[in-house]
């Protein structure tokens, strides 16, 4: 294996963007965090720990990038930070940890072992935050979702995680047309959408017809999410990696709604 630090990191910057992107609710912030922990391994390369695997040692770094900004210690609104302006502190305000362990475990599917190491805890406690976030998932308004989708087991797979969570599915479209449609019949406050639909049309221009007339939390769907975790261009917030496992939607949809996202007249980093 290479002793290099940069050859270690670049294939897991994808998916630590998606990470950081979860836990911030934002593109820009949590590929600010992502530019900056890059920053601290340029700086000084003896943050990155060479006892554990390459992406938990890249993981460990953010979370010490993360957890040293003055920011991250604010429950309320404050000026400035990432990303600049006024920023909600809600994620600050809901036991930031256990968020941090379950996203590990249920989107980056990390072992409790590793989880342990990259958050400076034991496995035990991992075990205890991921449980105070689920107690906090369950809590969780009922939300009416809309799944834009053209594999019928897949669509049926994301209606019963849903189900599960406690959510309403509204409908289930299959093209950009029906998506339309049925936003404006049922006004969903979420939409999960897939990016490429049965005719050839893309779920992002259906989501951005939806976002027309109304705004709410937007989850994409992908086969591919390297294509979309770039960090070069607006993209995607939220984003569920086929194929997935039911605790990976439930993570995303419960950061989602955490948030509940704004995104004016597009999905918030819906890819251009």
């Amino acid at each position: 294996m290479t002793n290099s630090v940069a050859d270690q990191i670049a294939p897991q910057l994808p998916y630590l963007r998606r990470f950081a992107r979860a836990l911030t609710g934002s593109q820009d912030r949590g590929d600010a965090y992502v530019v900056a922990t890059l920053e601290t391994l340029v700086a000084d390369q003896r943050t990155f720990r060479r006892d554990l695997m390459p992406r938990a040692a890249l993981y460990h770094t953010f979370v010490k990038v993360w957890g040293a900004l003055p920011i991250n210690q604010v429950p309320e609104p404050v000026e400035a930070g990432l990303g600049g302006g006024v920023v909600e502190r809600r994620i600050e305000t809901l036991t930031p940890l256990p968020r941090q362990a379950f996203l590990l475990a249920a989107l980056e599917e990390f072992p409790s072992s590793e989880i342990a190491e990259i958050l400076g805890t034991t496995e035990d406690e991992v075990r205890r935050l991921v449980d105070v976030a689920g107690a906090e998932i369950a809590e969780q308004i009922t939300a009416q979702v809309l799944i834009i989708e053209d594999e019928p087991l897949i669509a049926l797979d994301i209606e019963g995680i849903v189900g599960d969570l406690g959510h309403n599915v509204v409908g289930i479209a299959t093209t950009r047309k029906e998506a339309g449609d049925l936003a404006r019949k049922t006004k969903p406050g979420l939409v999960l959408a897939d990016i490429q639909l049965a005719d050839g049309s893309s779920g992002i221009d259906a989501v951005n017809d939806i976002l027309q007339g109304a705004d709410m939390p937007v989850i994409f769907i992908t086969a591919y999410p390297e294509r979309l975790l770039t960090g070069e261009r607006a993209e995607p917030t939220f984003l569920i990696t086929k194929p997935f496992k039911p605790e990976m939607v439930k993570a995303v949809i419960s950061q989602a709604l955490f948030f509940d996202v704004r995104a004016g007249g597009r999905p918030r980093g819906a890819a251009a």
